[in-house]
């Protein structure tokens, strides 16, 4: 069931380009792109076993190993296999305490984000098991017309999906887990598919490792840690139905708080988490480049990392 899991919401695949030639984009030409073309009304995106094929060729696995080399910013129109309907949002990243960890964990780093927060599959509202995502693309300069190569990192709640009320009530790790909801056994034929051509990918689906960020403009050896999450701050809650309106910053009359936590410690079986710093959004967009053209690259599993 793990592994089933593991495929149907990690799985976020991409249909383009040549790995070899990225060299990095500015915050404000993605963010353009992102607010061209926000949805008039809300879109719910499904999921199905047959969406996995185009004719006899199966789209997932032309696109598993490409989400995991290609590192562009933004691709022509693809769709997105496991995560269909999301919501991006724009701020900033802020690192204020001190750790062991290296590049923009260090204390003092300040850069751009843009996130894009999804649920699996097609359930979208309060009521649904719903498996809440968060996709970062980290920009390591705090001007927004800078080219600069980015650092990318996922996050989720809970592979299974959970009744939880809020997107910004749930926790979201790197390392997340799995719950055997009905919304996974529905959809096993597709969970499978997607499990088994992401594993054949990747050696380990399960955990996503977030050295992108320690080693961004790090010129010494990086110090990872081996679990991130991010939660929002308390307060935030709003009473929607769909999680898409819950993080528009037009609903809200103040800009949204995510807190940064990190750790390679665990004592008992608890996590020794550590608060490192703030993600602070100003900016959000629910639009067709948003669900179809921002790209995050999946880290490849790595096994010479530096934890502390």
């Amino acid at each position: 069931m793990k592994k089933l899991a593991i495929g149907l919401c990690l799985g976020a695949m991409t249909l383009s380009a040549n790995a070899g030639t990225y060299q990095g984009s500015s915050l404000e030409s993605v963010w353009n792109k992102i607010d061209s073309n926000s949805y008039a009304t809300l879109p719910h995106n499904k999921v199905s076993f047959l969406s996995l094929f185009n004719g006899l060729k199966s789209r997932i696995a032309q696109s598993a190993n490409r989400t995991l080399n290609n590192k562009s910013d933004i691709l022509p129109h693809f769709d997105k296999l496991a995560h269909p309907n999301g919501t991006c949002l724009k701020g900033t990243w802020n690192i204020t305490e001190e750790s062991p960890y290296t590049g923009f964990y260090r204390n003092g780093s300040k850069g751009l984000i843009i996130t894009r927060a999804s649920v699996a599959l097609s359930k979208t509202t309060v009521g649904n098991d719903r498996a809440f995502g968060f996709a970062g693309k980290i920009f390591p300069t705090q001007d927004e017309t800078e080219v600069v190569k980015t650092a990318n990192f996922f996050l989720v709640d809970d592979l299974g999906g959970t009744k939880a009320k809020n997107y910004t009530g749930v926790e979201m790790t790197n390392e997340p887990a799995v719950s055997k909801t009905l919304a996974v056994i529905k959809n096993l034929a597709y969970a499978l598919k997607l499990a088994v051509t992401f594993g054949k990918a990747d050696s380990n689906p399960g955990i996503r490792q977030v050295y992108q960020i320690s080693e961004l403009e790090e010129a010494a050896k990086a110090i990872t840690p081996k679990w991130m999450m991010i939660k929002a701050r308390n307060g935030q809650n709003m009473n929607v139905r769909d999680f898409r309106n819950e993080l528009s910053l037009n609903n809200r009359s103040q800009n949204l708080f995510f807190d940064i936590y990190a750790t390679s410690k665990v004592e008992g079986d608890k996590k020794q988490w550590k608060k490192l710093g703030y993600i602070e959004f100003t900016e959000s967009a629910t639009s067709v480049s948003c669900d179809h053209n921002l790209h995050f690259n999946h880290p490849k599993w790595r096994t010479n990392l530096n934890h502390k």
